[in-house]
């Protein structure tokens, strides 16, 4: 579990196919020490530190994760964002993330504006129910506010910090993002496709 608060970017070192992918991945800056076997969001993906190398740790992605995220893209020297797992008792600054990436999405356009940058994005259909306005979702790992929604799109404004110290700065229209919707609007959500037809919803 994490909370979509990043604080530091990986760049991508080796990259190995075969069954599923392997990947180096270096982070950069004092990371700290890293254990095998523990969780850490890649752009807002879970993975398992499999290995440990000189410079960071070594993951391996399944063919599921390659299907639903961007990491099937990644490349030699990609930069992604980096967050631990979320420790008892500690601040929850953004949302409750788990890792698994629904989806993802185009951006449309980058707008900088007074206060940050307005990034808009592809709403795909699957997750459209649960892309509420004021709402939380995670893009590339970074815990974000819905700031507007259309039929095929939304928007978000990240702030001057948030963009300086994840991959969202180095992004561009056409670039693919992974989302992971709000999981308590999921949850919701499968409450009330449960009621019997007819129930009360509220």
């Amino acid at each position: 579990m994490f909370t979509g608060i990043v604080t530091h970017k990986g760049v991508v070192e080796r990259v190995e196919d075969g069954h599923g992918r392997m990947l180096e991945i270096a982070p950069l800056g004092a990371f700290g020490p890293v254990a095998v076997g523990a969780s850490i969001a890649h752009s807002g993906i879970c993975l398992t530190v499999a290995g440990l190398t000189d410079r960071g740790w070594r993951v391996e992605a399944s063919d599921e994760t390659l299907a639903r995220t961007t990491l099937a893209r990644w490349r030699l020297g990609d930069r992604v964002n980096l967050e631990r797992s979320l420790r008892v008792g500690d601040e929850l600054g953004g949302h409750i993330v788990f890792g698994h990436v629904d989806t993802v999405a185009a951006i449309l356009a980058i707008e900088e504006k007074i206060g940050g940058h307005r990034i808009v994005f592809v709403l795909p259909p699957q997750v459209a129910p649960l892309v509420a306005v004021k709402g939380s979702i995670a893009i590339d790992g970074v815990s974000l506010t819905v700031t507007e929604i259309e039929r095929d799109r939304f928007a978000t404004v990240v702030v001057p910090h948030t963009w300086a110290v994840t991959t969202l700065g180095e992004r561009r229209p056409g670039d693919m993002v992974n989302l992971e919707v709000d999981m308590l609007a999921r949850y919701v959500a499968r409450q009330l496709d449960s009621l019997p037809r007819g129930a009360d919803r509220g």
